[in-house]
């Protein structure tokens, strides 16, 4: 069984995720090969609130040249996870 801090690689902070946080939606980079199981117990048990549900999604790289230099972005795996209604809200800068 895997720890909770194992399953969650950090919390994603851009200006869309801030207004998802308005509806209690946060955005997790977790570790690849993770469930939605896994990750809706690993926030559970380290934030103490109900989830209601979460959304995988894989993120693939990207090309991108920085002058006469190619490479790719870091692939990564992001969770969506929506707390439930009278849940309180995470504080997204604390965490």
């Amino acid at each position: 069984m895997k720890s909770p801090y194992d399953v969650l690689v950090k919390q994603i902070i851009t200006e869309k995720t801030t207004n998802l946080a308005e509806n209690l939606k946060y955005t997790f980079e977790v570790k690849p090969g993770c469930n939605k199981v896994e990750v809706k117990q690993a926030v559970e048990e380290i934030f103490n609130r109900k989830v209601e549900s979460v959304n995988m999604i894989n993120v693939r790289k990207k090309p991108k040249k920085m002058g006469r230099y190619e490479g790719f972005t870091n692939a990564c795996h992001k969770a969506i996870v929506t707390l439930k209604k009278g849940e309180k809200a995470l504080d997204v800068f604390e965490i």
